[in-house]
C-alpha cells in the first residue's frame, strides 16, 4: 500500500476566507500548468456541493473533468474524488480541512490517497503528485496574501 500524502500550511485569513478561495474562487489562483489544455484564459470551476464537478473550461468551451466533490462541509472540509488526464476509476481521494487559528488565520491539511487504484504506478504517481502540490499551494497563499476576494 502506497502512503498517504499530508500536507499541513498556514494562510492569514478567516476560514470561511480560506474555503471559499479554494472552492468558489479556485479560477483566481489556480495556474495555467497544472491543467490539461495549458491555455491562460481558460476558467477553473468547483462546483459547490456533494456531486459537483471540479473542471476546467477552455475560452473555446471545451470542457476537461478533473473530478467530484464526495464531501461537501463548508467552511470547516472538502472531499473529492481527483482524477484529472484519468478515468473516475483510477481517480485517488484527496481531503482538504480548514481549522481557525484566532480570528485571522487558518490551518489547513491535505491527504491525498488512494493511489492503489493506480496500480504498479502508485509510487510514481504519488511523487508526481507531491511535486505538483508544492508548486500549486504557493499560487493559493499568494492569492490570499493579496486579498483576493
Amino acid at each position: 500500500m502506497t502512503s498517504p500524502l499530508r500536507i499541513s500550511f498556514e494562510v492569514a485569513c478567516p476560514v470561511e476566507h480560506a474555503f471559499a478561495m479554494w472552492t468558489s474562487r479556485i479560477s483566481v489562483w489556480w495556474p495555467p500548468d497544472h491543467t490539461v489544455s495549458g491555455e491562460t484564459d481558460l476558467v477553473v470551476v468547483l462546483e459547490a456541493g456533494v456531486g459537483g464537478r471540479i473542471y476546467e473550461r477552455t475560452a473555446g468551451g471545451l470542457e476537461h473533468d478533473w473530478g467530484v466533490v464526495t464531501v461537501w462541509e463548508p467552511p470547516s472540509r472538502l472531499s473529492y474524488l481527483w482524477h484529472l488526464g484519468r478515468t473516475e476509476a483510477e481517480g485517488t481521494d484527496v481531503e482538504i480541512t480548514f481549522a481557525p487559528e484566532g480570528a485571522t488565520a487558518t490551518r489547513i491539511d491535505i491527504e491525498h490517497r488512494g493511489w492503489e487504484r493506480l496500480g504498479e504506478t502508485a509510487g510514481i504517481w504519488r511523487d508526481r503528485n507531491r511535486v505538483g502540490w508544492e508548486t500549486l499551494l504557493p499560487h493559493f497563499a499568494v492569492a490570499i496574501g493579496r486579498g483576493e476576494n
